[in-house]
C-alpha cells in the first residue's frame, strides 16, 4: 500500500479512538470540565501531562531546529527539559495544595484582588493563543503533506477534531484522550528512530547511535561536522550564538515552562498533593524518552538529507522531494542552470530551501523506511499537536467562564450555565486558534518560544513570590505582571513584526535575542514586584497564614478539595 492509504488508515483509527474516548468521558459538571473531577490516577496524569507538554514543537520542530542549528539548537532541549523539572519540584505540589481550578484562580485568591485575577486572565489568554498558533500550524503542515491538501484545510480538519473532544469533555475528555495520544506519539517517535539507528550505526538505541560510529567506522558527529564544513555551514558541533544570549534563551524557556498555565493545571486533576509529585515523576520519565531521542533523530536526518540531495541531479530526486515541494516547504532554484542541487551555506549560491518543520516528518522517507512507518509518524505528529492544543484551549475557556464570568461578572450563575459558557468559550477559542494556525508569525518552535518568554515574564514571578514570600502584596504582583508582559511583548513585536530587518545581534539590547528576552522580562518583573510591594501595605494576616499553610507539608497526603 502507498503512504497515503496507510495515512488514511492509521490517522483515521487514531482519530476514531480519540473521539470514542471523548464520548465515553464527556463532562457532566464544571468540576469534570475544569479538573477532570479531581480524581485522575497519577500514572494516567503523568501520561496526559507528557502529551500536554510534548507539543508539535517537541515532536515536529525541535529535532528540525537541532538538525539545522546543531549545537545552537540544543538551547531548546535544555530549556524545555530543565523547565519541566523546575515546575515539578518547585511549584506543582504547592499549587495542588492550594486547590484551585486555574492559575488566575490562584493569582486572584493569593493576591486578594479581582484586578490581579483579571491581569492573570489576560496573560493566560495571550500566552495560550500564542502557543496554540504553533500547534495548529503543526497540524496543518502534517495534513498538507500526508493528505495532500492545502495547509489551510489541514488546520480546519484539526480544528474540527479538537473542537469535538475539548468542547464535549473538557478536562475529563482531554485527559483520557491525551493518555491515548501519548501512546501514539511516543510509539511513532521511537519506531523510525530505532529503524534508522540500526540502518546507520547497527545500534538498537538511537541515543547510543548518536554517540556511536557509522558502518564506515567514522563517528557520526565527526562526519556531520565534515559535511557541514565542506558545504560552507558552521561545524555541527560548534555554536555561533553569544554565550549570554544562549543563557537568556535557555532561562526564558526554562522559566517559561514553569509558568505555562496548561501544564500547571494538570496537577490540579489528581486527588492528593502526594499524587501531584508522583505524576510529575511519571511525566518526567515519559518526556525523557522523547527528549533524549531528539538529538539522535536530528543528526540522523541531517546526515541522510545531505547525502541524498547535495550535488545530486534534480531529476533523480526521490518521490518525497517533489511531494514536499508541492507543499511549498521545500523550494529549489537552479541558479547556475546545471540541473544539480547545490545545497550550500553561502546564501548567494544556495539553491535549496528546506522548512525546518518538515525534518522529523520527512525523516522516514529520506531513510527509505516502509510506508507504514511514514504514516505512523504523521499520526504521532498530529497526536502531539492536538493534545497540546486541547490543553491550551481549555485554559482559555476556563479563564473566560470561571475566572471572568463566575468569579467576577456573574457570581450567582448556575453550574449548568457556567458549563455552557465554558463550552462556548472553548468553541470560540478553537476558531481564533485556527486563524493563527493559518497565519502563523514564524516557525512552530519559534512561535512557541515566544509563548514561553511571555509566560516567564508574567506568571512565574507572581507564582513563586506568591508561594515563598508572605510579604508579597497585590500591588506588587499586578505591577510586576503588567510591566514584565508589556516589556517582553514590545521587544518581540518590535523585532519580529515592525522592524524585522533589524532582528540581528548588532541591534539587540544587551545582545539578547527576542527568543531570550523573556528572561530579562522576568528579572524586571521580580524587581518591580518586590520594590512596589515594599512601599505598599502588607497582605492581610489571613493571606499570610494561608501562604504559610501552602508551604507546610501537613495534610499533603490527604485529598485536597478542588473548588
Amino acid at each position: 500500500m502507498d503512504v497515503q492509504i496507510w495515512t488514511y488508515i492509521i490517522v483515521g483509527l487514531s482519530f476514531a479512538l480519540y473521539i470514542g474516548i471523548a464520548v465515553w468521558s464527556r463532562a457532566s459538571s464544571t468540576k469534570d470540565f475544569y479538573v477532570a473531577g479531581g480524581g485522575v490516577h497519577p500514572l494516567a496524569n503523568g501520561m496526559a501531562t507528557a502529551a500536554d507538554w510534548m507539543s508539535a514543537a517537541s515532536f515536529i520542530s525541535m529535532a528540525g531546529i537541532i538538525s539545522f542549528m546543531g549545537y545552537d539548537g540544543s538551547v531548546y532541549l535544555m530549556g524545555w527539559t530543565g523547565g519541566y523539572v523546575l515546575l515539578a519540584l518547585l511549584l506543582a505540589p504547592y499549587l495542588r495544595k492550594f486547590g484551585k481550578f486555574t492559575v488566575p484562580d490562584f493569582i486572584g485568591d493569593r493576591y486578594y484582588s479581582n484586578a490581579a485575577r483579571t491581569v492573570a486572565v489576560i496573560c493566560a489568554i495571550f500566552i495560550s493563543f500564542t502557543y496554540v498558533a504553533g500547534q495548529m500550524r503543526g497540524v496543518g503542515v502534517v495534513f498538507s503533506r500526508f493528505l495532500e491538501v492545502p495547509v489551510e484545510w489541514g488546520v480546519i480538519i484539526g480544528m474540527f477534531i479538537v473542537f469535538f473532544y475539548a468542547v464535549l469533555g473538557g478536562m475529563k475528555g482531554i485527559t483520557y484522550t491525551q493518555v491515548a495520544q501519548f501512546c501514539v506519539l511516543i510509539f511513532a517517535y521511537m519506531v523510525p528512530a530505532i529503524f534508522i539507528a540500526l540502518q546507520l550505526t547497527d545500534t538498537l538505541l538511537p541515543q547510543l547511535g548518536f554517540m556511536g560510529t557509522l558502518k564506515d567506522g567514522s563517528f557520526l558527529l565527526d562526519k556531520l561536522d565534515g559535511l557541514h564544513q565542506e558545504l560552507g555551514f558552521a561545524a555541527y558541533t560548534s555554536g555561533s550564538k553569544d554565550v549570554f544570549d544562549v543563557f537568556c534563551i535557555t532561562a526564558a524557556l526554562m522559566i517559561g515552562t514553569a509558568g505555562l498555565p496548561h501544564v500547571i493545571v494538570r496537577f490540579f486533576t489528581v486527588p492528593r498533593v502526594k499524587d501531584a509529585r508522583t505524576s510529575a515523576g511519571y511525566a518526567l520519565i515519559f518526556i525523557a524518552i522523547l527528549y533524549t531521542t531528539a538529538p539522535a533523530i536530528a543528526a540522523f536526518a541531517r546526515t541522510n538529507l545531505i547525502d541524498t540531495v547535495s550535488d545530486k541531479p534534480y531529476d533523480t530526486m526521490p518521490e518525497w522531494f517533489s511531494k514536499w515541494e508541492s507543499t511549498g516547504l521545500i523550494t529549489y532554484d537552479d541558479k547556475n542552470n546545471d540541473g544539480k542541487i547545490q545545497y550550500l551555506g553561502d546564501a548567494a549560491n544556495n539553491e535549496l530551501q528546506i522548512d525546518r518543520d518538515i525534518m522529523v516528518l520527512a525523516n522516514p522517507e529520506i531513510a527509505q523506511l516502509p510506508n507504514w512507518v511514514i504514516a505512523l509518524v504523521a499520526a504521532g505528529g498530529l497526536a502531539a499537536a492536538l493534545s497540546t492544543a486541547a490543553g491550551l484551549l481549555l485554559v482559555i475557556s476556563t479563564a473566560v467562564s470561571h475566572d471572568l464570568i463566575k468569579k467576577q461578572l456573574a457570581p450567582n450563575i448556575s453550574e449548568g450555565k457556567e458549563l455552557m459558557w465554558a463550552r462556548m468559550a472553548a468553541g470560540a477559542a478553537v476558531i481564533v486558534a485556527g486563524y493563527f494556525g493559518i497565519n502563523p508569525p514564524g516557525f512552530v518552535a519559534q512561535v512557541v518560544a515566544f509563548a514561553f518568554g511571555l509566560a516567564a515574564a508574567s506568571f512565574f514571578p507572581a507564582i513563586v513570590l506568591g508561594i515563598f514570600y508572605k510579604r508579597m502584596n497585590k500591588e506588587g504582583a499586578i505591577a510586576g505582571m503588567v510591566i514584565g508582559l508589556l516589556f517582553t511583548m514590545s521587544y518581540i513585536i518590535y523585532f519580529k513584526f515592525i522592524f524585522s530587518s533589524a532582528d540581528a545581534a548588532d541591534h539587540w539590547w544587551l545582545g539578547v535575542s527576542p527568543e531570550g528576552i523573556g528572561a530579562v522580562g522576568m528579572a524586571i518583573n521580580f524587581v518591580v514586584s518586590i520594590i512596589i510591594s515594599a512601599f505598599t501595605p502588607a497582605p492581610p494576616a489571613e493571606i499570610q497564614d494561608m501562604v504559610e499553610d501552602i508551604r507546610y507539608p501537613r495534610g499533603a497526603a490527604k485529598e485536597v478539595e478542588v473548588h
